[in-house]
């Protein structure tokens, strides 16, 4: 259940990473209220799945969930680049991802 709970923990931190964009400086309340519920939600969810899961691999793949999502979602819904150079990064942090994950006692 705790690989559940950091997947996740994860997701809810692409949603409030991307929904900072949307919130204008927290000056629009609903994105602003969705935001901030979704970093309490991702930090619940990861203290959940760090009871079982060692901290260094939980906080790592839960970082790197965000990261490899908020940059697709990047180029996806708001034109940053798409170079071969970035992609080639996010298929490198994915596979960091899932190394931890074989690599994990869990």
């Amino acid at each position: 259940m705790a690989w559940i709970w950091l997947m996740l923990a994860g997701a809810l931190e692409v949603v409030w990473a991307i929904g900072l964009k949307y919130t204008d400086g927290f000056t629009r309340p609903l994105p602003s209220v969705v935001t901030l519920a979704a970093m309490v939600a991702s930090l619940y969810f990861l203290a959940l799945a760090v009871r079982t899961i060692p901290i260094g691999t939980g906080y790592a793949i839960w970082t790197g969930i965000a990261a490899v999502g908020v940059a697709i979602l990047g180029m996806a819904l708001f034109g940053e680049p798409r170079t071969i150079a970035r992609i080639g990064c996010i298929l490198l942090t994915v596979a960091g991802i899932a190394g931890l994950k074989i690599a994990s006692p869990q």
